[in-house]
């Protein structure tokens, strides 16, 4: 941020800082509460899994079967410690983003301005606020200079009002919006003391909403759970009337009932979630909202502004020309005697502590080219702020002599429309600005006048000027924009680039950018006039909007929304505010973006580089994606676990408790993480972001991709009753057969985590795509499933004997024919080219 100190003013040193926050304390209006650890563990327990944990572990005990009792007991502390983990880094990973999402504020302190986080502003301290910035506390204005703020969150009144420190009323309130100009402030009260705070609500809360699959996933449980309830039912009743035996009856329905529960769903949902928004923050865009993530990956549309986003924001002064000499100037001729009125009267016109970059740049070449550097002489004592359409400015300034200046610079045609010329001399300029749009330049023309006394035209335009030239500005296209571009391209999104520029210069840099562009430009007062209907067409044809203001930036963006796009909108001016709310995704940008334009969206971009709006696509994509094969990975492998344990049983086949609550625990505990975390690993396939976007209503799973999953799940159901009978038939004891089973299930999983990894590509094609935690997850469980068969104190309380390597070969060999003939569907899938 270029200010510069206001005389005078030299804030508060360290020491002062450290004395008013123990009188007053933070800058805060709730107290945070913290969950303690009892929370946490009553939200755990909550968890019908480990209810269903808690209440097998106490049948053991009263039957005096203490060792599958002491099982239990470390299988409920190895889930709570899961889900402890599993809650802690989802919870991390959001605190972590809501401090990033706490806006900065700029105070002066020790003679130097500073960003702070908001909460640390004290009373005392000298605050600056200018356009679009939201103001955090009360105070006194001391400085300002065409200071307006909108105090509609505490009037309701939502027209805004002019301040300085000479006003009746210069008072500023925490909570209220600056809409132009600058002031420096005095804070005067902070927190639940300021009128905000006593009112008792944060301005700046954000209502959690629930996403379409969020209630897609809801559903889906919900009827699973269903599901396993009934099961349960009649396996207890069914067990019963067979074996008259309550006890056996209740641990095999409670067994079957773990089998169904699909409790790994929601808590894979938000594992994902949170840590796709935490990566993202990493990379510089912070997430206002986790499910954000999944609508990022249905983006159909990006709304982009011009300045700052597609370019550089850098603002150069390129050429100056001069009306007097009718001639142009390049940059080694700004000392040139004839540009000094010029010059002159275009630092005049700019804010005296400037923060536009373009004014900036114009009080920096006056540094560079004047010789005289009276600045300090003069006192703005009158203006008139940025207004019209098109618009323009006009400051008047005064020394001690009396002698005056009266600066104007703004649009071309506004300062043409005022200022003494006839029209052929209009003409002449006009061509001159036209050339200059066509080349990408933003052009701003500026004028001079002279008025005696003190009884000014009410309006700016009621002066009369004499035109002095044009400064010609060049903000280039960003580094590396055009491959930007052409990656949202490839992924089946379309751009629209709405400008308050005007259409040749907007051209001009679109061209450069590589942003394709077959129909003309359409111009914001065109669109405000137009019916629905006729907007949704013209929204949905155009792609260069230029002279928009607020009003006409959120109709299109509410046309694209009606026409079923998923609407990104990119902004970061003040009157981005409405149209970044009402897009799908409101995209601000975080070093150039108003405060505004910040808390109005859900997705803020650090560095301000629209590339990172990809990489947010791509891991929406991503994560969505991961998502869908964690799910389909769960419900197929669910399948075989709940027929293996109740098809023995209702079938009447010689050992019908195949699978004891030991077993099942091993399984679940075996695919929780599974699922939550090596799915959430998973890179990008590589045709993600060549593929057009899916649509935003789409259910989560279609009718086809259930049916794959289930076929899957019956198939390795299919494998494990094969292996179960063949076993049998060769003479087999439970013990044996148990083991065979329980082995081919566990082969059979390794095996469908690994085919699943991509339902298009060849298994061996998914190695390309390292994901290590796969590796050593899978490791791991062969470990455990060697340590369960062959160290003799662990097979027996499994009730597993040893296998012969004939017999894993066989197990093996089942499983993979039950598991792999989906390599042979996708090669068929690749064959014809279906799209997944």
């Amino acid at each position: 941020m270029s200010h510069n100190i206001p005389e005078g003013l030299t804030g508060l040193t360290n020491d002062e800082v450290i004395a008013s926050r123990q009188q007053y304390g933070y800058n805060r209006l709730e107290v945070v509460q913290k969950n303690t650890w009892f929370d946490l563990l009553i939200n755990v327990l909550k968890e019908p899994m480990l209810i269903l944990l808690i209440i097998i572990a106490f049948i053991y005990v009263i039957i005096g079967d203490y060792g599958e009792a002491a099982f239990m007991f470390v299988a409920l502390v190895v889930v709570t410690a899961v889900s402890f983990y599993q809650d802690n880094r989802s919870k991390k990973a959001l605190e972590e983003l809501e401090k990033l999402n706490e806006p900065l504020s700029t105070v002066i302190r020790n003679s130097k301005i500073e960003e702070i986080p908001t909460h640390d502003i004290v009373v005392g301290d000298l605050c600056i606020t200018e356009e679009g910035r939201i103001i955090n506390a009360d105070g006194k204005i001391l400085h300002s200079n065409d200071f307006s703020v909108n105090e509609s969150s505490l009037t309701g009144e939502s027209f805004s009002v002019f301040k300085d420190n000479r006003s009746e009323d210069n008072l500023v309130y925490s909570g209220t919006v600056t809409v132009s100009g600058l002031a420096v402030f005095k804070v005067q009260k902070i927190g639940k003391e300021t009128r905000v705070g006593k009112i008792g609500e944060s301005i700046l809360t954000i209502k959690e909403q629930i996403s379409p699959l969020q209630i897609q996933i809801r559903k889906f449980v919900k009827w699973m759970a269903v599901i396993g309830i009934v099961i349960f039912l009649m396996v207890c009743i069914f067990s019963y009337i067979k074996t008259g035996d309550l006890v056996t009856s209740l641990l095999s329905g409670l067994t079957l009932a773990m089998s169904v529960l699909p409790e790994e769903i929601p808590v894979a949902f938000t594992t994902f979630m949170a840590l796709g928004a935490w990566k993202l923050m990493r990379e510089g865009i912070i997430i206002k909202r986790s499910s954000i993530v999944e609508t990022l990956g249905s983006t159909t549309v990006i709304c982009t502004d011009k300045t700052g986003t597609i370019t550089e924001n850098s603002m150069q002064l390129k050429h100056l020309y001069n009306f007097k000499s009718n001639r142009t100037y390049e940059e080694k001729e700004f000392k040139a005697d004839e540009l000094t009125e010029l010059i002159d009267y275009a630092m005049w016109s700019s804010e005296p502590v400037p923060f536009d970059p373009m004014e900036i740049t114009l009080h920096k070449i006056y540094e560079e080219t004047q010789k005289n550097e009276v600045r300090k002489e003069y006192k703005m004592f009158h203006e008139y702020p940025l207004e019209g359409k098109p618009p323009m400015m006009t400051h008047l300034f005064e020394n001690l002599n009396k002698d005056r200046i009266i600066a104007a610079k703004g649009a071309p045609e506004a300062i043409l429309n005022v200022s003494r010329l006839s029209d052929a001399e209009k003409e002449k300029i006009r061509n001159v600005i036209k050339t200059f749009g066509q080349q990408g330049y933003r052009v701003l023309a500026v004028a001079k006048s002279h008025f005696e006394g003190n009884n000014f035209p009410e309006k700016q335009q009621d002066f009369e000027f004499e035109f002095l030239g044009l400064t010609v500005f060049y903000d280039p296209p960003k580094k590396g924009i055009h491959e930007v571009f052409q990656n949202i391209y490839d992924a089946g999104i379309k751009v629209k680039v709405i400008t308050g520029d005007n259409e040749d210069t907007t051209n001009a840099i679109a061209k450069q950018a590589g942003i394709i562009n077959t129909t003309p430009a359409i111009n914001g007062s065109e669109i405000i006039n137009t019916s629905e209907g006729e907007l949704m067409q013209i929204s949905e044809r155009t792609t260069l909007f230029t002279r928009m203001f607020p009003d006409a930036k959120l109709a299109v963006v509410n046309a694209l929304k009606k026409k079923g796009e998923v609407v990104a909108m990119l902004g970061d001016g003040v009157n981005d505010g409405p149209a970044l709310k009402a897009a799908h995704i409101g995209v601000a940008m975080g070093n150039k973006g108003t405060e505004i334009a910040k808390s109005a969206a859900a997705l803020v971009i650090t560095n301000d580089d629209l590339e990172k709006l990809i990489v947010g696509i791509a891991a929406g994509r991503r994560i969505y994606t991961n998502i869908k094969k964690a799910v389909q990975y769960i419900i197929s492998i669910h399948i075989p676990i709940i027929l293996t344990v109740s098809l023995p049983l209702f079938l009447g086949w010689v050992f019908p408790q195949i699978f004891t609550p030991v077993h099942v625990i091993f399984l679940e505990l075996v695919m929780g993480p599974t699922c939550s975390i090596v799915y959430e690993n998973e890179p990008m396939e590589k045709n993600t972001m060549k593929r057009p976007p899916r649509a935003m209503g789409d259910t989560f799973l279609s009718l086809n991709e259930l049916g794959i999953s289930v076929v899957q799940g019956l198939l390795i159901t299919l494998g494990v009753l094969f292996v179960y009978q063949f076993t049998v038939q060769n003479g087999g004891d439970e013990e044996k057969t148990r083991t065979m089973v329980f082995t081919t299930l566990i082969f059979a999983n390794i095996l469908l985590s690994f085919t699943n990894r991509s339902f298009f590509y060849s298994i061996i094609e998914t190695f390309r795509n390292r994901n290590p935690l796969l590796i050593g997850m899978s490791a791991l469980v062969l470990g455990l499933l060697f340590l369960i068969l062959y160290v003799k104190p662990v097979s027996l309380f499994f009730k597993v004997t040893a296998l012969t390597i004939n017999e894993l070969g066989i197990a093996l060999l089942i499983a993979a024919v039950s598991v792999l003939w989906f390599e042979i569907y996708k090669l068929v899938k690749r064959k014809w080219r279906v799209k997944v």
